[in-house]
Formats: structure tokens, C-alpha cells, sequence
């Protein structure tokens, strides 16, 4: 039964969606563009969900929909298919009996939408308060809650929220992860948002987009032209899965670039004293950011001492293959990789410097040969990721900090804070966002369960490595 209040209504929920429009691509030729076993495999994951908090624009937020929403009409002539569904063909015997199946992005400018959301008293300081959990009320800011890839069949291919707040506002970006990775994701993002900069600047200012132009030719192992992935099942539904994580506390958490110029010289000075100067030579601050959260979280954890356990991490595969895929690569091109499975006491004993050199490794592993395996693997057993595929045991690194957030400006400054919502997110999830001062530092969001959280927020190695937040200036 909903709980009431004092007196007996209901309460106000805290954002109040008040128009919705639809943003439909310039009129062109309908196309079909097949979709990867790298895009396939995505269909039961989460929509992405990631957003940026402005300070506030100089014009109403009515006038910042009305402008965003020419911006995105004219960035969607270009990403096309963005503006798309999904469609499933089934694919027949001799007996007309279905037997297979094959999923494209039908390119026919279906539409995206744009939401004007109000959120009533909620400021700034409380969508970013210093020293605490994410605030529940951040996931109010992203649509088509619960939504996953599959359902892109139907439903839009991305939705924008624009929350009004007291002080500020909060652009939140729903997009299909089956279309594409972050990186291409985050493409068109400041591709839209250069045009919105570019229809606010005075008019001698140059007009001339720097951004990349999108290749949407999707990748095939054997170098041939692109055809549908024929999957071996009348119908996707039977492995379509929709799973809900356990109640979960989410922080973000920065740490400077002196900071990460630390963890990684105290990775690298350990490797050396035990011997190893290859691992010394090639340690990262990835790697070295990626052991701390893995040593901690598995001491948070308190795995028994037999307990094996992995960390993970997202990894792109554009530059990696041979030949390498353009950056301009419109599609998924990322795996999980693994290190090696380690007991928890063996982890912990052996150090910092040990855990890092183990990334390391993973990172080196991951050839074109590995892609190609992994890609033929799959092919022969198809599976949707779902949560049940993260080990409990194990962390997991995603995002980028190479991705530009902090660059996406829709021409009234820079963003105050980057946020995501509740998708895609369980127990022992880092994802990494670049610091907003830049200059090489991180923000990283740690997703824990309550438990778990409790006892890593008493590590005293964890905390020592954690900077205090930087200042958020309204505006630049």
C-alpha cells in the first residue's frame, strides 16, 4: 500500500514532467543498418544514462528546450540512425517455418523526444552534496526508468530530460546501448552540443563544426561488406532478460591528479623491489586506480581467504583490432576483460603493486587475435549480458575518463557536475568519469551495497587516496 502522508494524500512526486516533444531527423532515404554481435549481445543491458547539471542559462528553461531541440533536429541529419528503432526479421526454412532471426536499426527518422521536467525545490547542493551518497532524486532526472536495449523495438532510441531546478538545470540523456558504446554516444553528444554552441555565438564568430563525422558501416570479421548477423532462434524474447539489482549506495568519489601520480609511483616502486621492471615500466594510473579499488573493495567485502576474485574493465576495441576500426566507429566496439583469477588473501598480501601489474596484463591480452576468438566464440553461442554475468566476487571497471563530458557546453558554460542514473549499476561498479578541472584527474562513481559501502568508507588506504572534492564554479 502507498504510504500517505499526515494528511492523507499523496505526496508530490519530486520532478513533474510538464511537455514532451517529439525531434525527428530532416526527411532521407530509408535504410536498414545491421547490428553487430558486439550490439546484439547488448539487448537485455540497460538504456545508458548520463547527464550533465548547468548552472543556470540566461533564458527561461522553456527557451533552452526550444533551442535545444533545433540543435538536436539538426545533429540528428547527421546521426541518423539515432532517430530509428529496431527491427527484428525472421528468417525461413523451405517449410516457411522460422527459424532464425536477424536485428537492424530501421533508419526510417521514427524520432527521439525531449522532456521539460520541473524539480521543486531541489537545488544544486542537493543533487552534489560534499561527502555523501549520490542522492535518490538523481534518478528521477532520467525517462524511461527501467527501460532496457530490446525495448528500442518500440520505444525511442534516446530520450532528453531537461529538469528545471531551483538554481540550475539538469540535461539527463537516455540512449540505447545496443546502438552504440560511450564512445560514439558521447560523439554525438558534443557533436549536438557544438551546433547548440554554434546558433548562440555572435554571428562573425566561425560557423565550421570541428566535430568528427560519424561512419555507421558496421565492422565484420572477415572484411567483407556489412550483412545481418543470422542468429539462431525464431525469436529473441526467450533470451531476453529484465533483472533488478539489490538495494544499493552509490558515491562519487574524486581523486586528483597528483593523487593518481601517487597510487601509480607507489605501484611502480613496489614492482620494482619485487623484481618486476617490465610491470614497473608498463604500470598506468589506470591500472594503479583499478588494483585500489580492487584490494579495498575486496576487503570491504571481507571474501573469505579462498575466495577467488577477478576485476574487470570495459575496453575499446577500435584501436586494437588489425586493421584498427576509425575512431569515428559508430557502433559497440568494447569488451570485458579480466585479470586472472586471484585468491582474496593472495590479493591482499601481495600488494598494490601486484594488483596493478595484474590489469596490466589483462589490458595487454586483449589483441586482435582475442577480439576475433571472443567475436567466433559468441557467434557459435549467442548470450544477452545481463547482471547474472558480473561475479559477485569481482569488480568491475567501466566508463572513460577519455570521455569528453566536461566538454558537451550547449553554449551557456561549462557543466557543473556530471551524474547517472540507476541503470547498469550492481554491486563492486566503478565507473569512471574525467575530473571537471581536468589536467589528467578522475572522478570515479563506486556502486556498493549498503553493507559493503559501510565497511569501505572505514578503509583507511582507500580514503588516503581519495582528494577532496574539487570546487564547482557555476560557470567558467
Amino acid at each position: 500500500m502507498p504510504s500517505l502522508t499526515v494528511e492523507g494524500t499523496m505526496p508530490s512526486p519530486p520532478v513533474r514532467v510538464v511537455s514532451r516533444r517529439t525531434v525527428k531527423p530532416p526527411p532521407r532515404p530509408r535504410e536498414r543498418i545491421p547490428l553487430t554481435s558486439w550490439d546484439v549481445s547488448m539487448l537485455s543491458t540497460d538504456y545508458i544514462q548520463k547527464g550533465l547539471l548547468f548552472a543556470p542559462p540566461p533564458f527561461s528553461t522553456a527557451h533552452l528546450v526550444d533551442h535545444l531541440q533545433a540543435a538536436l533536429a539538426d545533429a540528428l541529419a547527421t546521426y541518423y540512425p539515432v532517430a530509428g528503432r529496431f527491427v527484428t526479421d525472421q528468417h525461413r526454412d523451405d517449410k516457411g517455418h522460422a527459424v532464425a532471426c536477424s536485428v537492424s536499426i530501421d533508419c526510417a527518422g521514427q524520432g527521439v523526444e525531449i522532456l521539460h521536467a520541473v524539480a521543486d525545490a531541489v537545488a544544486i547542493a542537493d543533487v552534489i552534496p560534499p561527502d555523501a551518497d549520490v542522492p535518490r532524486v538523481v534518478h528521477s532526472f532520467f525517462p524511461l526508468d527501467g527501460a532496457i536495449n530490446y525495448d528500442g523495438h518500440e520505444v525511442p532510441l534516446f530520450v532528453v530530460q531537461v529538469t528545471e531546478l531551483d538554481d540550475g538545470v539538469f540535461v539527463g540523456f537516455v540512449y540505447n546501448h545496443a546502438l552504440s558504446d560511450g564512445t560514439a554516444f558521447w560523439d554525438f553528444l558534443n557533436t549536438w552540443a557544438e551546433i547548440a554552441r554554434a546558433t548562440l555565438a555572435p554571428p562573425e564568430a566561425p560557423r565550421a563544426l570541428t566535430s568528427r563525422t560519424p561512419l555507421f558501416d558496421r565492422w565484420s570479421p572477415d572484411g567483407g561488406a556489412p550483412a545481418p548477423l543470422v542468429l539462431p532462434y525464431a525469436d529473441l524474447s526467450g533470451l531476453i532478460e529484465r533483472l533488478s539489482p539489490p538495494p544499493l549506495r552509490e558515491r562519487m568519489l574524486h581523486f586528483s591528479a597528483e593523487s593518481l601520480v601517487a597510487l601509480k609511483e607507489r605501484a611502480r616502486q613496489e614492482l620494482l623491489a619485487a623484481g618486476d621492471t617490465a610491470g614497473a615500466a608498463a604500470v598506468t594510473k589506470f591500472q594503479a586506480l583499478s588494483s585500489l579499488m580492487w584490494r579495498c573493495v575486496t576487503r570491504a567485502r571481507r571474501l573469505a581467504p579462498d575466495q577467488e576474485t577477478v576485476c574487470r574493465a570495459a575496453i575499446n576495441n577500435r584501436g586494437r583490432l588489425r586493421p584498427a576500426l576509425p575512431a569515428e566507429y559508430f557502433g559497440n566496439t568494447i569488451y570485458a576483460i579480466s585479470t586472472a583469477p586471484v585468491r582474496a588473501s593472495e590479493l591482499l598480501a601481495r600488494g598494490h603493486g601486484c594488483a596493478a601489474a595484474a590489469v596490466g596484463r589483462a589490458v595487454a591480452a586483449h589483441t586482435d587475435a582475442n577480439i576475433r576468438a571472443r567475436v567466433k566464440a559468441w557467434t557459435a553461442k549467442p548470450i544477452m549480458y545481463t547482471l547474472r554475468y558480473f561475479d559477485p566476487n569481482g569488480v568491475m571497471m567501466g566508463s572513460s575518463p577519455r570521455f569528453d563530458m566536461y566538454g558537451c557546453d550547449f553554449g551557456w558554460g561549462k557543466a557543473v557536475a556530471a551524474r547517472s542514473g540507476k541503470a547498469n549499476k550492481f554491486d563492486g561498479k566503478t565507473s569512471l568519469y574525467p575530473g571537471r578541472e581536468g589536467g589528467g584527474s578522475i572522478d570515479a562513481e563506486v556502486v556498493l551495497t549498503p553493507e559493503h559501502m559501510a565497511l569501505l568508507e572505514q578503509d583507511e588506504e582507500f580514503w588516503a587516496a581519495v582528494s577532496p572534492d574539487a570546487p564547482r564554479a557555476g560557470k567558467d
